[in-house]
């Protein structure tokens, strides 16, 4: 049994293990590099150790290095959070064989679902349905990709076996655009990940992206808390999430074939810990396996809005042995939650990255409001690290007094340094298809632009937002107008005295 937990991460998610083991009464350790010096969660842990420079492959990705600071400083557990080691069986596998616990799940279970080529063949022997692509185990050679691309058929997805995010991913139409793409992918997965194994998968047109958040205890108990809608992405990484989904909604039938289908590809690993089974659904609702994450996913914040469930701590217990609290007839999904994930980026300039110091952040709060952050003014976004900044988390009754509230904290949130998403946010707000949950995987890039509506017209309200602007410009600058200095040596209430005391 362990009562101090090191924390293998970084940023928000950092900041957001170091507080929930803090409320259960555990010390925390928190690890950073050169960059990081600052960083709040480094402030928050009761320890901290340095583990190497800025770059993530020199610190954040040096598991040998993190093991050696739990053992140096006494934590009995290591949590991973989501991104850099968080789904490396032999990682896991470390920490075991070094008498820490893994809070997580076993590497056999990350072995098995973390290897998306794996994990496909894995449920689909378990009966769950799968997109079709390659679903040989092990590593593929870029000869052998091309000899079963035709056979699939395009266009199709070339993606990373492990990790996620969109990195390593790659959007193929053509046999002869492919070998440039593989590289690519392969390129990019080995810096993010360590791994440049990739898979294909076919690509379903017009799908929706749902997942389904699993927790499963040691004991072998399992249960799903509801569905996250995730297919608002661009390029492959999700922007926004909700739950419930506006496709499922009304659709209890659905969530509950798709929780089964869930808890089942779950159970045949033997999972236990935190998950997600992530769902592709297209038009006629048939629903296929994506890919499970053995981890805490960063859109965990939705579910525990709508089901009162804190997932990291869950985690912890489960790590500790405990058996789970909730059965599933315990799980209701109460209002409505919609996180928005606030990106250092430029949302005018083909959301190029934005790096710099941030000079002022001025937080919304209020009713129904959750921000969960890393940050603080004068805090340097750097560029060795993802570009979240924030995740602005609001919940309400419906989706509709959810999306009012996210309008509301989108037009409170101020940040000056860096340019962010936050007009990508509004703009998507204030889309009709958005507002009517009629959107899929491909809205962001096909359907939805800044400064153009649903239909690719121009929109006309920035023109009486600027109009607005100016007269208020000039309200305050009228506000702030100093009246001059009288031309006589003292002012006017002066004169008037001395003139009284003359008449008097």
């Amino acid at each position: 049994m362990f009562n101090k937990v090191l924390i293998a991460n970084r940023g928000e998610i950092a900041l957001r293990i170091v507080r929930a083991c803090r409320e259960i009464g555990m010390r925390t350790v928190a690890v950073y590099s050169e960059a990081d010096r600052q960083a709040l969660h480094v402030r928050h842990a009761d320890e901290a150790y340095l583990i190497g420079p800025a770059a993530a492959r020199d610190s954040y990705l040096q598991g040998e290095r993190i093991i050696e600071v739990a053992l140096k400083s006494g934590a009995g557990a290591i949590h991973p959070g989501y991104g850099f080691l968080a789904e490396r069986a032999d990682f896991a596998q470390a920490c075991l064989d070094a008498g820490l616990a893994y809070i997580g799940p076993k590497p056999s279970s990350i072995a098995a679902m973390g290897d998306k080529a794996v994990a496909r063949q894995t449920v689909s022997a378990a009966g769950v349905p799968v997109v079709p692509g390659t679903e040989g185990e092990g590593a593929l050679r870029d000869d052998e990709l091309l000899r079963l691309a035709p056979g699939i058929g395009f266009p199709l997805l070339i993606k990373a076996t492990a990790g996620g995010g969109g990195k390593g991913m790659r959007e193929v139409h053509t046999l002869v655009e492919m070998p440039d793409l593989l590289h690519a992918a392969r390129r990019e997965a080995e810096a993010s990940f360590g791994d440049g194994n990739v898979y294909l998968e076919k690509l379903v047109e017009g799908a929706r992206h749902i997942e389904i958040q699993i927790l499963a205890d040691q004991l072998g108990n399992t249960i799903y808390l509801g569905e996250r809608e995730c297919s608002i992405q661009r390029r492959h990484q999700k922007l926004l999430e909700e739950a419930p989904s506006p496709f499922i909604a009304e659709d209890e039938d659905l969530r509950q074939r798709m929780g089964e289908v869930a808890v089942r590809a779950a159970q045949s690993t033997g999972y236990a810990n935190a998950g997600t089974i992530e769902f592709l659904v297209d038009k006629d609702r048939n629903f296929y396996f994506l890919e499970m994450n053995t981890r805490l996913q960063v859109e965990h914040p939705v579910t525990e809005l709508v089901t009162g469930i804190d997932i990291v701590k869950e985690q912890i217990r489960i790590a500790r042995g405990r058996p789970l609290r909730y059965a599933q007839a315990d799980v209701k999904l109460k209002g409505w939650a919609i996180e928005c994930r606030i990106n250092a980026e430029d949302p005018y300039n083909n959301f190029m990255p934005s790096t710099g110091v941030i000079g002022q952040i001025l937080q919304p709060t209020g009713p129904g409001v959750r921000i969960d952050t890393g940050v603080f003014a004068g805090f340097e976004i750097s560029p060795y690290y993802d570009s979240l900044i924030s995740k602005l988390i609001v919940s309400g009754e419906t989706r509709g007094e959810a999306i009012l509230r996210m309008r509301r904290a989108l037009e409170e949130y101020i940040i000056l340094g860096v340019r962010t998403n936050i007009p990508f946010h509004q703009n998507l707000m204030d889309s009709p298809r958005f507002i009517g949950g009629q959107f899929d995987t491909r809205f962001v890039e096909q359907r939805f632009s800044i400064g153009l509506d649903d239909e690719g017209h121009e929109e006309t309200a920035p023109i009486p937002a600027i109009i607005a602007t100016l007269v208020a410009h000039r309200e305050a600058r009228r506000a702030a107008n100093i009246v001059q200095r009288n031309e006589r040596d003292t002012s006017n209430w002066k004169w008037l005295g001395r003139w009284e005391r003359l008449q008097r």
